[in-house]
């Protein structure tokens, strides 16, 4: 009966910085309770600042306060733990269908955070004490919680493969060295991730500025396009103001102009976009080989490193498109033409003009001079 009537509520007894149960608690002077190395912990980081706080209610103390056990909480906490009352890790600590679960776990199983390569199974943090506390098992091999420790052992030996045949390029066990792999070029797996590890480093700089050029072009063709805009406008403008000088025979060409003008911005445009479509995709595939070599490189199984390491296509050979970035190119030319169809016309226009000459001009001289510069902006 007794047992049943202490209950006490897991935020009491909880680290608010560690979120585990208390170890060695202490309660600073707001009242607050700490795990005594999570306190110290956080007051080493505001020492330069000469000002300490309670990382829950923020409350500051000067000097830094001198902390003490505190026995009563420290008996609570002994007391849970011999009663087996510490509440049921939350369903996110759950193995799910994606994660790897614990071998050792009865029922409900808690996901693994690591795998022993010697006893070929996967732990939660609980399962896993042995291995950093007992002696027995210095030796063995801890890696990254995988489903597929089933890989790291040979097929032919049972034994786990910390060879690699440089020869047959795969991993092998010590055995597989001595049988069918003898006289071959073997070396440790870690020698082999080592060298690999190197040319897996090299490639990602090489994406990685890969990446870097793709943006300066990127931001080349932003200013292309800037400036394409800019003529385009500065072209227009010019045009508007030598349209209106030309003689209303001539009125009827103005749009055709225009649009030729627009037509030829447009397609301009078009192509510098385009261009820069196929830049921003060529960086987000970079950017993703990028993310695989980056979680490649941190990989701590060397086996599963160079199983994945071999079956990536060419690493070092470039795979970004031949893409040219061509200079601007301006409407200077619209101007210029344009200016010599009024000045054309001014001479046309002028008083000295024979009547000769305005007889062609009414049989088709204009329309021959508007063609003309047209022919102009067309081989722009």
């Amino acid at each position: 009966m007794a047992q049943q009537e202490f209950q006490p509520h897991q935020e009491i007894i909880c680290c608010s910085v560690c979120l585990d149960l208390l170890k060695e608690p202490v309660t600073v002077p707001c009242g607050h309770s700490f795990c005594m190395r999570c306190i110290e912990n956080f007051w080493d980081g505001e020492d330069e600042k000469e000002i300490y706080s309670c990382p829950q209610c923020r409350q500051t103390f000067t000097p830094r306060p001198v902390l003490g056990k505190n026995t009563t909480l420290a008996d609570l906490v002994e007391k849970l733990k011999n009663m087996d009352l510490q509440a049921a890790p939350d369903d996110r600590c759950y193995a799910g269908p994606a994660d790897v679960g614990c071998d050792s776990c009865t029922g409900r199983k808690l996901k693994a955070i690591r795998s022993c390569l010697v006893c070929r199974v996967s732990y939660c943090e609980k399962h896993l004490q042995p291995h950093y506390n007992s002696p027995g098992f210095k030796d063995h091999k801890l890696v990254d919680a995988s489903k597929k420790l089933q890989d790291n052992i040979c097929s032919n030996h049972d034994e786990v493969m910390k060879m690699f045949c440089r020869t047959d390029q795969q991993c092998i066990c010590y055995l597989c060295s001595v049988d069918e792999h003898k006289g071959h070029d073997i070396v440790s797996a870690a020698a082999a991730r080592t060298e690999m590890q190197r040319e897996l480093g090299e490639s990602q700089q090489k994406v990685q500025q890969k990446i870097q050029d793709r943006k300066k072009d990127v931001t080349v063709l932003q200013q292309e396009v800037e400036a394409i805009d800019r003529s385009a406008d500065e072209a227009v403008k010019d045009s508007e103001q030598l349209f209106t000088q030309l003689i209303h025979v001539i009125e009827k060409r103005r749009p055709e102009m225009m649009q030729q003008i627009r037509s030829k911005q447009k397609a301009e445009v078009n192509r510098a976009e385009e261009l820069q479509e196929k830049l921003e995709q060529e960086i987000a595939e970079l950017s993703r080989r990028d993310a695989e070599l980056q979680q490649l490189s941190t990989m701590e199984d060397n086996a599963q490193f160079l199983s994945n390491y071999l079956s990536l296509p060419h690493l070092s050979e470039s795979s970004h498109s031949d893409i040219k970035i061509y200079p601007v190119r301006n409407f200077e030319e619209v101007t210029a033409a344009l200016t010599a169809v009024k000045n054309k016309l001014q001479d046309i226009l002028s008083p000295e003009y024979r009547e000769s000459d305005w007889a062609l001009l009414l049989g088709g001289g204009v329309e021959r001079v508007i063609s003309w510069s047209s022919s102009g902006i067309q081989g722009y």
